[in-house]
């Protein structure tokens, strides 16, 4: 295959921790009471890169899992559950010519900061450079919802792909079919505090987020009062993180990581493991003001906030027990 005339072009979008109100911004609770979420974009990406091709030949690949799919045309990429989020941006996006499309990822999948909702911006934004549509970051992550929920089908909210497309520390709000996005802007000095103090963990488990989703949602749709009220103080925990973050005090966002983290739990049984106990149980009395399993939890990674100047005494306390891989944030 002979490559096309034009450039290849690259796009990279960072995934994210959620710190606060996740589970809100999922439906049908969001189209119900509508939804609050903080969330942080990270230092850890996913990566897209198109190598045109004058011929309307395709080649996809995927770094991660060593995959490969190839096809003569557009009309080929059928969803089969091979690369199919590849598939469906290109198919999305209606693209005129062909290409080699190679991603890569940071984080593991299942990981429960977003990797596929960032990967699906980049892809996105990677399409429409390509086409010079010059989509805003909104309608991006617009699309890269669409492309999991209408193209593939994956049960899910929407924070992930707003966080890929935005980046930063943000404070978004979700109804039915609205999003707004609000940049938190405390001190420097604060945000390199918050930054230093945090802690991603990964627990070596990834989980499927879209059973779990199905599971919890069709508890709320049962209204089944336990999670019910979790559900509406997750909401609420959204609201209180954005306060204790503009009111710049370490830890009140410790204490509704808490908060978050005990209604978390409330969801369904597995959504804490053996593992995350045993996380939490050697990391805080080295000094952690709050945690929370990210993203749909039942595995993937956790997030602690620790007391200022101990994070490397809970590092190094999580750092030797087996089955965890500690990040710094």
């Amino acid at each position: 295959m002979a490559e096309a005339t034009r450039p290849a072009m690259r796009a990279r979008t960072p995934v994210r921790i959620d710190l606060a109100g996740g589970w809100t911004d999922v439906p049908p609770f969001r189209t119900v009471e509508g939804g609050f979420v903080v969330n942080v974009a990270i230092s850890r990406h996913s990566y897209a890169t198109l190598i045109p091709y004058d011929s309307g030949d395709f080649l996809l690949e995927s770094a991660d899992y060593n995959e490969y799919v190839r096809a003569s045309n557009i009309r080929q990429l059928e969803y089969n559950g091979s690369l199919d989020l590849l598939k469906a941006a290109l198919r999305r996006k209606k693209l005129d010519f062909g290409g080699h499309l190679i991603t890569r990822s940071e984080a593991p999948p299942g990981s429960g900061t977003g990797s596929s909702a960032s990967m699906g911006v980049a892809l996105v934004g990677l399409l429409d450079a390509m086409q010079g549509s010059g989509m805003s970051r909104h309608e991006i992550a617009a699309m890269a919802n669409a492309l999991e929920i209408e193209e593939i089908g994956i049960a899910g909210g929407r924070q992930d792909q707003y966080a890929a497309a935005y980046g930063g520390l943000n404070y978004m709000t979700f109804n039915d079919s609205e999003v707004t996005v609000e940049a938190l802007e405390p001190s420097r000095d604060f945000v390199l505090e918050l930054e230093k103090s945090l802690l991603l963990v990964y627990t070596g488990k990834s989980r499927l987020s879209g059973d779990i989703i199905n599971t919890v949602m069709g508890a709320y749709e049962r209204q089944e009062p336990g999670v019910t009220e979790a559900l509406m103080n997750l909401r609420e925990a959204g609201a209180q993180m954005r306060e204790a973050i503009m009111a710049e005090d370490l830890a009140r966002v410790g204490a509704v990581l808490d908060f978050n983290w005990d209604n978390q739990r409330r969801l369904y049984d597995d959504m804490t493991t053996a593992k995350i106990d045993a996380l939490f149980a050697v990391a805080r009395p080295e000094g952690v003001l709050g945690g929370k399993a990210c993203g749909a939890g039942g595995g993937g990674c956790i997030v602690l906030l620790c007391e200022p100047d101990r994070e490397h005494l809970v590092r190094n306390q999580v750092a030797w027990r087996p089955g965890f891989v500690p990040e710094q944030g």
